[in-house]
């Protein structure tokens, strides 16, 4: 009889074991499956975007570069261990200490073992892997075929071969001191160092080793000290970014003698691995160290101290004028235009008859003090809105090119109020509608805009077009995702605008275009929805088989995306380009090693009162290009790159490393080129440069008698005054072209303030013409009118105290006040033009309380020591040059306005002003009503404001305030209904 026994139950700890084991592997699985999720979803959206291969290069650089530095660290840790383990000596007695040590190690030794290298190795793998862009740049990086004044180097070496090879030698300098700190300790605690009765005794095997390791890493250090004297090009010295005096005769000779001391020192330490002699090398590095302190601090501060300081001047302009060359090629203002100017101050009657064109065009709209007022009479509901400064463009409109001042209306679904639920914010509020388009130097009778594109629908010169597109769906205001799209024949969900055909409330459409990833089957749906975290996208009826996912919808986002090697320009600005709405996008190549070219603070130099200060992830460069145009189009979210600058050498070598993804300058089109311009920041980067750099000669730069500064903004005296865009003519141009300026002022000195008198006027041709796929001829040149000294011009803050303390501006200002009025100056504008520089500054008016709607009522200039402060620019200049200026402003047909007509908005369901289609909704006779008496209040007031009657004015302001209180509760009553 044969028996079997029961198998043993299993014992609570193995039970534990098992249920931990489980929950691991089911934890690192979900987390697997969410990071697969995130990595997808992004493979998904470059995928619909056309720049997969962006990503994919992206993913395969920094994983080649992980394993690199990951085997680079590890397989040395590695081997040093083993070989330091496999070498001791096995019958030496060891102390007691030793045992113990060993005893608590020894369970451990072969995790350790294997484990320290794996760790260290992933640290350096990450290292390695956020310096991918460093080495695939020096791996596609080029010549430039210009050379260094000091080495002779082609400054290709210092922008792509310079920053690897410091990184790589600062790599290999870790991983070589980590494996001699290993190695000792290794040795020490199996017995191949022994230290005791006050001697150090080693090993045979751990004396090589570690006299090996030794030298090698001096090696490295002797290659780091002879990088480094290339390395003084690009850093401070002096007054200067550049090795200057000291640093060609004693700083980079120091570091060359250095580095062959060290690379002799090695020599002898590899010596003692075969010797076993260790007072020769101990002794070396002892000398080197001395050495160092001598000729690397000593002997500079013996040539600075007594050779150069006493001398400064002399010693220093061969230097002074290599930092004034290199600097002005790297931020490509070596062109720079520099034309004296000696300014007329006397007006006189018909001085700017040569300039009409320019004055005609003069922009009396400020872009950051309208939009309240696009607001109020062109958002139509409350869950559109506009940016808070809007944008300046041109367009050529019966013949003749228009600055104008653009606003996108866009969609803002945090304002939905109760409705702002899953559905609706998803799937069926989905897109803004439209672009304003205003006149920039025109203006009605109440000081309103002339919309030359405006409503719902769209009624203009733009939407005369068949193939206008006015619809939203990627801008700066878009929702964070949204989803759309259905089959054919499906009726429509997304609201496209409010108002519709037939007296209906609305308009419904669906997105016919290709503008995100496909999300109509099961797995998608999951993906995303665990992306958003919103399992709405994965039950909800409204996500079907044709559904698209919009999301990154931002137009900088998505640039940055596509194109990651770019810095982008902080003002992206819309325009309509062959019937499509897209946003334009200036991108920059940037560097911080050109040799002799001072840094600039990115985020200083941008920042000024229309412009936060921006965040980049290298901020201090020496090195600019505007090298890439891109455009983002509004409905469907296409980028599209175009290499602007064909020959920078960084956009080169970027090319190379993700071909195929920018088109050549030629791909564009004649109406997009006639939209593109002079970017702004790099404007700011190139105004902040020539502060200083406006000299030519050494002698000039040393004095520093001669720097400017950028003023204050006069409307905001705690940041800088942004530079404008305006078509204007130039001393030397032969028409108007459309520009960018700014001015300069002297610099102040430490705890002085600066005089606020002109000393530069700055301007950049920014019309890029209208041929297809060619720049026009000049554009990007800067030209300087470097103002005499002998004549005395006001800046701008002089200029409006100047309008501030005029007894006549204050009475009239103090006019405009009464009530509950309140007065807002627009952007103080600086133009050559009468043989003198004008100041024009237009006034708004605005309620104090409650609703507040800027309208223009008044113009400020001065030229030279005249004032004028009238109703309109025309009247302004006329004034100022002796009744009759011989040239008008584009708001000289400024005519009143009959109570009925042209510039009040059109209301939810109402009339369009630009449309013969009647309305429904809130025009009601109560509505009619409320709105003559406003009008009529309106033209009340300014008449009695012209006679200088207070008492009427204040009666006609406090009518107006009533007709608009009742015309917001009419409207929000309607609203409600």
């Amino acid at each position: 009889m044969t028996t079997t026994s029961a198998p043993n139950p299993a014992t609570p700890r193995t039970s534990r074991r098992i249920l931990t084991i489980s929950l691991v592997i089911i934890a690192a699985l979900v987390a697997a499956f969410f990071v697969f999720a995130s990595l997808y979803t992004d493979f998904l959206w470059f995928d619909q975007l056309g720049f997969a291969g962006v990503l994919t290069t992206q993913w395969l650089a920094a994983s080649a570069m992980f394993v690199v530095g990951f085997l680079g660290m590890a397989v040395p840790l590695f081997i040093v261990i083993q070989l330091a383990y496999r070498l001791r000596p096995v019958y030496v007695r060891l102390s007691s200490q030793l045992d113990r040590y060993q005893e608590v190690i020894e369970p451990l030794r072969r995790l350790a073992m294997w484990g320290m290298p794996i760790f260290f190795g992933i640290f350096a793998g990450f290292a390695s892997a956020g310096n991918w862009e460093t080495v695939w740049l020096w791996f596609n990086g080029g010549s430039t075929g210009v050379a260094d004044p000091e080495f002779g180097m082609d400054t290709g070496f210092y922008l792509f071969a310079m920053p690897f090879y410091s990184i790589l030698l600062a790599f290999v300098s870790a991983v070589l001191l980590l494996c001699l700190i290993v190695t000792a300790l290794v040795s020490y605690l199996y017995g191949s160092v022994r230290i005791g009765q006050g001697e150090l005794r080693i090993s045979k095997a751990a004396r090589i080793q570690l006299a090996v390791l030794a030298g090698l890493y001096l090696l490295v250090q002797a290659a780091s000290l002879w990088l480094d004297r290339y390395k003084t090009l690009v850093a401070e010295e002096d007054r200067i970014t550049g090795a200057a005096y000291t640093g060609v005769n004693a700083t980079i000779p120091g570091m060359a003698i250095l580095a062959i001391l060290a690379a002799l020192v090695a020599i002898l330490f590899f010596v003692t691995a075969v010797i076993g002699r260790w007072r020769f090398p101990l002794a070396a590095t002892a000398l080197l160290i001395v050495a160092s302190l001598v000729v690397g601090v000593g002997y500079p501060w013996v040539v600075t101290t007594f050779q150069v300081r006493p001398n400064q001047n002399s010693f220093q302009a061969e230097f002074y004028q290599r930092n004034i060359d290199g600097t002005k090629e790297a931020y490509n203002i070596a062109d720079l235009e520099v034309t004296p100017f000696k300014a007329e101050t006397d007006a006189a009657a018909g001085q700017l008859r040569d300039d009409a064109e320019t004055t005609a065009s003069i922009r009396i709209l400020d872009p950051s003090i309208i939009s309240p007022t696009v607001q109020q009479l062109e958002q139509f509901r409350g869950y559109y809105q506009f940016q808070d400064t809007l944008d300046v463009d041109r367009y050529e409109i019966d013949g003749s090119t228009q600055d104008t001042v653009v606003a996108v209306r866009e969609l803002d679904v945090n304002r939905l109020g109760d409705s702002n639920n899953w559905n609706n914010r998803t799937a069926v509020y989905t897109h803004g509608y439209g672009l304003v388009v205003a006149a920039g130097n025109q203006r009605t009778s109440e000081g309103e805009p002339v919309f030359l594109e405006r409503g719902i629908p769209t009624a203009g010169f733009l939407s005369e077009s068949e193939d206008f597109q006015p619809r939203v769906y990627f801008g700066e205001g878009s929702p964070l995702y949204s989803i759309v799209g259905a089959p054919e024949g499906t009726d429509p969900v997304e609201i496209d605008y409010p108002r519709g055909e037939d007296g209906a409330s609305e308009t419904k459409t669906t997105f016919s275009g290709d503008g995100g990833p496909r999300i109509g089957n099961t797995f998608n749906k999951l993906l995303y929805a665990l992306k958003f975290q919103e399992a709405e996208i994965l039950f909800s009826d409204l996500v079907n088989s044709d559904s698209q996912i919009l999301y990154d919808r931002d137009p900088k986002e998505r640039v940055q995306k596509a194109a990651p090697y770019l810095e982008l320009d902080s003002d992206p600005y819309p325009t309509v380009v062959d019937g499509r709405m897209v946003w334009v996008v200036d991108g920059y190549t940037t560097s911080s090693t050109y040799p002799y070219s001072t840094s600039v603070s990115l985020s200083d130099a941008i920042a000024d009162s229309n412009t936060a200060s921006p965040n980049f992830a290298i901020d201090d460069i020496n090195y600019i290009r505007n090298s890439v145009k891109a455009t983002v189009d509004a409905y469907d979210g296409s980028v599209t790159l175009y290499a602007w600058d064909e020959q920078d050498p960084i956009l080169k070598a970027w090319q190379n490393v993700f071909p195929s993804t920018l088109k050549p300058i030629s791909d564009m089109s004649a109406d997009l080129m006639s939209h593109v311009r002079y970017p702004t920041d790099l404007f700011k980067v190139q105004r902040e440069i020539l502060g200083v750099y406006h000299v030519d000669t050494a002698s000039s730069f040393a004095q520093q008698d001669n720097r400017w500064q950028t003023p204050n903004d006069p409307r905001n005296d705690n940041q800088l005054q942004p530079p404008y865009y305006l078509s204007m003519q130039m001393p030397g141009q032969d028409s108007p072209r459309f520009s960018m300026f700014s001015t300069f002022i002297p610099a102040s000195a430490q705890g002085t303030t600066s005089r606020n008198v002109l000393m530069g006027y700055l301007a950049v041709d920014s019309d890029a013409g209208a041929t297809a796929g060619e720049k026009a001829e000049g554009y990007g040149q800067l030209r300087l009118l470097e103002i005499d000294a002998d004549t005395t011009v006001p800046g701008p803050g002089q200029v409006q105290n100047t309008f501030n303390s005029d007894p006549n501006v204050v009475r009239e200002l103090n006019l405009l006040q009464q009530g509950e009025s309140q007065v807002k100056y627009g952007n103080l504008l600086t133009l050559p033009v009468g043989g003198g520089l004008l100041y024009v500054q237009p006034v708004y008016v605005q309620s104090s309380e409650g609703t507040q709607l800027p309208l223009l009522q008044k113009v400020l200039v001065t030229f030279g020591d005249s004032v004028a402060f009238e109703d309109t620019l025309t009247e302004a200049l006329d004034a100022i040059f002796g009744g009759d200026s011989g040239a008008s402003g584009g708001d000289e047909e400024v005519e009143p306005t009959d109570p009925g007509e042209g510039t009040t908005p059109p209301e939810e369901g109402g009339t369009d002003p630009d449309t013969e289609e009647p309305g429904t909704g809130t025009e009601t006779d109560a509505y009619q009503a409320a709105l003559a008496a406003a009008q009529q209040a309106l033209t009340d007031r300014e008449t009695a404001l012209k006679a200088g009657d207070l008492t009427a004015f204040a009666e006609a302001d406090d009518r107006l305030t009533a007709a608009v209180t009742e015309l917001l509760e009419l409207e929000a009553a309607a609203a409600g209904e």
